[in-house]
């Protein structure tokens, strides 16, 4: 491939005299020279110029040579231990690549060069892009942060939250209102309350052939929406270091649920000890830097504090949010989990509330759960409020296909 200054294609500098079918094979040699970094091998021949350069070298530190960072003068790009470098890399990345690409980024550097403890400093945090997984590191390093540190996180934690609440409070609080006020059903509803389908449905017995049509003896409506709780939601959360994702979307929606007046919501939080942070419910914040990530396990424990405040089981719903790698009593959780059931309770169990599909699980105790009628599945953030709705209504839960 010749190089040039007309015709280029980004900024490879490939001429255009072969027309667009030339520059078409010229972009295909720039990206596969970016996925590939540049190696001697690469087979490519393409050389990379401005801003192309500037977002290979970007990438080269993060993920050339192999999987840990080299040392030494030969290395040709790295983030090193040091703060300014990783502060100008972390710009860097959000000059060239979008929002999506960055936090991915974000995050594999996060695994792959140990910069966990660099997010401890204030500078760093403010020059990350805040999302979902940062949150979590950041909450995993919360015990460990310095005071000097704390306020910027909780800012950076702050911006993501609300960021969430925007998204998904509108949309659950209009699902779960429409669910409340069909779970409170009357027989003698006005006109503009009538639920028509389950009113059909009920006289089907009386259709009449040769008017073609059925006489609604009975009519089922619509309950009119009251002040009063109608329903009670107990979200126990495994705040074990791999539900971190979980946690933070779990706390947004515990907080949107207790925004409700006809919900009442209890949120639990549980590794091998039992906290309840329902009275930090008002600000999610709070409840997020009230958990900790980390630690083992004891699903048991944890439910036998939740079936110990359940004072209505037949309006009450009680969501566990667990990996199910339990540490406790197996047999004892699935007693409990049983008799909640027994007495009336919808029991829903999510391996996960978070965008990242269906995580690691044991699958022996989701099996379990699953013969007991509450079958363990992953649900993605968009799917929660119909999940709650189908609870709330005593419905069956709309799992995703493949579950």
């Amino acid at each position: 491939m010749t190089t040039g200054t007309t015709g280029t294609t980004g900024t490879t500098g490939t001429t255009g005299t072969g027309g667009p079918a030339a520059e078409a094979t010229g972009e295909r040699l720039r990206r596969w020279r970016l996925v590939l970094g540049g190696d001697a091998a690469d087979g490519t021949g393409c050389a990379l110029g401005g801003r192309d350069a500037a977002m290979d070298q970007a990438l080269t530190a993060l993920y050339g040579k192999g999987d840990k960072p080299q040392k030494g003068k030969d290395r040709s790009a790295g983030l090193g231990a040091s703060a300014p470098s990783v502060a100008r890399w972390l710009g860097d990345i959000r000059t060239y690549f979008p929002s999506s690409v960055v936090q991915v980024m974000q995050r594999d550097a996060i695994d792959r060069l140990g910069l966990s403890t660099l997010l401890l400093e204030p500078e760093m945090l403010e020059a990350v892009e805040a999302d979902v997984h940062l949150v979590g590191t950041l909450l995993s390093l919360n015990k460990a942060m310095p005071e000097t540190t704390k306020e910027t996180a909780r800012a950076v934690v702050r911006k993501v939250v609300e960021d969430l609440e925007k998204k998904l409070a509108t949309r659950t609080r209009a699902t779960l209102t429409g669910a409340l006020d069909r779970s409170a059903r009357i027989n003698r509803p006005r006109h503009h309350d009538i639920d028509w389908n389950r009113t059909i449905a009920a006289n089907l017995k009386n259709y009449l052939p040769e008017y073609r049509t059925v006489v609604p003896e009975r009519l089922i409506g619509y309950g009119r929406a009251s002040q009063s709780v109608k329903k009670e939601v107990v979200l126990c959360i495994d705040q074990s270091g791999s539900m971190a994702a979980s946690v933070v979307y779990a706390s947004v929606f515990g907080a949107v649920l207790a925004s409700m007046r006809s919900i009442s919501t209890r949120l639990v939080v549980f590794d091998t000890a039992v906290v309840d942070l329902t009275d930090q419910l008002d600000d999610p914040v709070d409840v997020l830097f009230g958990t900790q990530l980390g630690g083992g396990t004891d699903i048991n424990r944890a439910l036998a504090y939740c079936q110990s405040q359940i004072t209505r089981p037949a309006e009450t719903v009680v969501v566990l949010i667990s990996d199910l790698y339990e540490g406790g009593i197996r047999d004892e959780m699935l007693k409990r989990v049983a008799a909640m059931k027994a007495s009336g309770v919808q029991f829903v169990t999510l391996l996960a509330l978070s965008d990242e599909g269906t995580p690691a699980y044991d699958r022996e105790h989701a099996a379990a759960l699953s013969a007991l009628g509450a079958p363990a599945f992953a649900c993605t953030p968009d799917l929660f409020p119909e999940v709650m709705a189908a609870a709330i209504e005593k419905r069956p839960l709309p799992i995703p296909e493949g579950v």
